[in-house]
């Protein structure tokens, strides 16, 4: 079958006759005049297919060896987090092997000057953190209406309370209490934004935990090393 500019071309080619033989050129554009519209959704679907794997196989996309929730009313200044992300990760080690240490810190601030939607997001993604069992670390700026809203930190010293609405211990320490973060190079903005916070770490009443349980403990006990208890 022969596209319609082949037709054209071969029109005055009377029976009998024996037509000039196609050219590579013309051979190729024939084949694209019927087989284009297979070739342009095999593209498509080639694409789609490429798209799906590479999300579901997380190429090209960096995983974090720890997270930190950071739970408060206003938002930290973005060259802060940077900053925190920084200085926690020298701290830290390359527990996904992937030749990098990350460290992510992922902001659910629902107060202040945030729009009611904002904050409708923001804990809606605080839950699927908490439901993921994402981040092992967490910054508070009150950490007890946390507890009571969520009832998921550990004591301080290791251990889960008997009752998380009513933890018979500590659960937290001062940001400005604990030597170690107090040491952290974050000149690029200082440390006001973090003064007022809170840090406490995850529990866990199942066998599900976050990825690398082990290696956040340890990056625990570095950054609480010498803390002074809340008063």
């Amino acid at each position: 079958m022969a596209s319609e500019y082949l037709k054209w071309k071969y029109r005055d080619v009377k029976p009998g006759e024996k037509a000039a033989p196609f050219t590579d050129r013309e051979r190729r554009a024939n084949w694209w005049y019927y087989h284009k519209w297979y070739v342009l959704f095999g593209l498509i679907a080639l694409a789609g297919l490429g798209i799906f794997l590479w999300k579901v196989l997380g190429i090209g996309v960096t995983e974090p060896d720890y997270q930190i929730a950071y739970v408060g009313r206003e938002l930290l200044p973005d060259d802060a987090v940077s900053a925190l992300q920084d200085a926690l990760a020298g701290l830290g080690s390359d527990c996904n092997g992937d030749g990098r240490t990350v460290v992510q810190l992922n902001q659910y601030a629902s107060g202040g000057e945030l729009s009611p939607d904002y904050a409708y997001a923001s804990y809606t993604r605080l839950m699927v953190d908490l439901e993921n069992c994402d981040s092992y670390f967490f910054l508070l700026d009150d950490p007890e209406s946390f507890q009571q809203d969520y009832q998921i930190l550990r004591l301080l010293d290791g251990t889960l309370p008997a009752d998380p609405a009513r933890p018979d211990g500590a659960l937290c320490l001062r940001w400005t209490g604990c030597p170690a973060l107090c040491a952290l190079d974050l000149s690029a903005y200082g440390q006001a934004p973090l003064d007022g916070l809170y840090i406490a770490r995850r529990g866990f009443w199942t066998e599900k935990t976050v990825s690398f349980p082990s290696e956040c403990d340890r990056l625990w006990e570095t950054i609480t090393a010498g803390a002074l208890p809340v008063e």
